[in-house]
């Protein structure tokens, strides 16, 4: 039996989402491992966590797939306690599609709209060169969006309300809160994104439009499905499992 490498489903996903594509600042594609090297599991998750990486292990798993980074700011040491040694140590790769995915026609920011029933899903280029998201909804309150959001992403919705029914929609998965001065700009009557800072919530709602922030974890953990309903689906000898842990608690 041929068993697929860790670098046809690399070549696979840098065809779809060219790692050269990726923001200067990122760190993206076979991060950690062996390129040769079999697979016949794969876990697919949005961080690499130690619990991400002993899941892989319990379930055979020889490859990782995140859409963050597990190498992002340069390394210094790598012990017994970090991601990398426990993936170098169990023989498990580690591939990362990062703002390249974000960026994709049908990657992080169109998974956000298609998840929380956004239609006439566009690509914007925001005021940096960065690739968005636009959509539409049926006119909504702002309240009543805060709670779609919150229930479809099953999630904390922080937001501003704007003086206005919500139509016309701006989306950036991850951090994104600078962007609502592109959505003022160009008449949207909300942005969608996490991480917005206290000024930035205080000037959108002088400026009358809504800022909802769902959560960094929330607005992008929605790809890591549809991910491995691709990748299954063309790599049909393979099996590709998920993980949706968030280490990072409210109450």
């Amino acid at each position: 039996m041929k068993f697929m490498k860790v670098n046809d489903i690399y070549n696979f996903l840098n065809e779809l989402y060219p790692v050269n594509t990726a923001a200067e600042f990122d760190n993206v594609g076979l991060l950690v491992g062996d390129g040769d090297s079999d697979v016949t599991r794969v876990l697919v998750a949005l961080d690499c966590t130690k619990e991400a990486v002993k899941k892989a292990k319990e379930n055979g798993c020889e490859l990782i797939i995140t859409h963050h980074p597990v190498i992002f700011d340069p390394i210094k040491e790598i012990t017994k306690d970090s991601v990398c040694y426990n993936l170098i140590k169990s023989g498990i790769s580690a591939i990362s599609m990062h703002t390249n995915l974000d960026i994709a026609e049908d990657g992080v920011n169109y998974w956000l709209c298609k998840t929380l029933a956004l239609s006439k899903i566009c690509p914007f280029p925001a005021s940096d060169g960065f690739l968005l998201k636009s959509g539409v909804v049926t006119a909504i309150s702002p309240e009543a969006f805060s709670h779609h959001i919150k229930s479809t992403l099953n999630t904390t919705v922080k937001y501003v309300s704007g003086k206005k029914p919500i139509k016309k929609v701006l989306v950036c998965s991850g951090s994104g809160g600078e962007y609502y001065k592109d959505a003022i700009d160009n008449n949207f009557d909300a942005l969608i994104t996490s991480e917005v800072k206290h000024h930035q919530f205080l000037d959108a709602f002088s400026h009358g439009i809504s800022v909802f922030d769902a959560g960094h974890f929330a607005t992008e953990d929605v790809i890591v499905e549809p991910l491995k309903k691709l990748l299954s689906k063309k790599f049909t000898d393979c099996q590709f499992l998920t993980f949706h842990e968030n280490n990072i608690k409210y109450v």
